[in-house]
């Protein structure tokens, strides 16, 4: 860390039941030349990857749907949530990551991935940085049927949708993923699917 503006002087652990949620005291020199005291919380989960799947010549995608319980407690009635494949990198690099990923939760076991920008997903609390991928598949790439890791209580449904039922679904609001949002947009920006 070198900004010359920011000194951290306490780190404290809230939780680190799941991931580590950390409070943390910094000095802030504002504008007027003057130091603040700040409190903040942060949230360290790690960072992750998500890919959005496509085959052009049948113009569709995969997406995944698994119930979210913060969506759930958050209003979302039925707490399912529509995304494109992403996981936790843990040890693995961003490819590594998205290419295990993709063949637990989808079932296709993909090669050659296309990394296409990286994000904070959530700056004010979070720490994770996300890795966005994009990947071409074929029906002859299928190797399971997905559904993710048992031991990890994953229960993932797969979804081959139409490229443009997918947008009309995240224009209509039953996409609400950001990620899965951000992927869409930049596949309708790119033509990836014409």
């Amino acid at each position: 860390m070198s900004n010359q503006n920011i000194k951290i002087t306490k780190k404290e652990i809230l939780s680190d039941n799941w991931y580590t949620l950390h409070k943390v005291t910094y000095e802030y020199l504002n504008k007027q030349g003057q130091w603040e005291t700040h409190q903040r919380e942060a949230y360290d989960r790690g960072n992750g990857a998500v890919i959005l799947l496509y085959n052009t010549s049948i113009k569709k995608i995969i997406l995944t749907s698994q119930f979210r319980l913060p969506t759930y407690i958050n209003g979302n009635t039925n707490g399912m949530m529509i995304e494109a494949c992403a996981g936790l990198l843990d040890q693995d690099n961003p490819e590594d990551c998205i290419r295990k990923e993709t063949e637990e939760e989808t079932g296709y076991k993909i090669d050659k991935v296309q990394k296409v920008f990286e994000s904070y997903m959530s700056p004010g609390s979070v720490t994770e940085v996300l890795y966005f991928f994009i990947a071409e598949y074929t029906s002859d790439m299928k190797v399971s049927d997905g559904g993710g890791i048992q031991e990890e209580q994953e229960n993932i449904e797969v979804l081959e949708l139409d490229f443009e039922k997918a947008m009309s679904m995240m224009y209509s609001g039953e996409i609400k993923d950001a990620k899965t949002i951000m992927l869409l947009q930049y596949a309708k920006i790119h033509n990836l699917i014409s």
